[in-house]
């Protein structure tokens, strides 16, 4: 298996009716149009792409996330989620 090269520039399509400056609302479409893309927005509005992880990470990632998972089924505390939920923090 070999990994893939995720430095080169990523390409995103953005809708003419969107503004430089980043609303949620503008988020919201323009992740809606780039879906293969992982986008974050800042509380300061930026927009960052983030690159998919290399399979070391991923692996890593996984078992951590089964972990959680099998604890939190057991204890029955709340419940989980992986990392590429979204979410709307204020």
């Amino acid at each position: 298996m070999t990994q893939a090269n995720f430095l080169q520039p990523l390409a995103v399509n953005i809708s003419p009716s969107l503004i430089l400056s980043i609303t949620h609302e503008d988020f919201v479409q323009l992740a809606q149009i780039n879906r293969d893309l992982q986008l974050e927005r800042t509380a300061k509005g930026e927009l960052i792409v983030m690159p998919p992880t290399g399979s070391e990470t991923g692996n890593r990632n996984l078992d951590i996330a089964g972990q959680i998972w099998l604890w939190n089924r057991q204890n029955q505390l709340g419940i989980a989620f992986d990392s590429s939920t979204g979410f709307h923090l204020p």
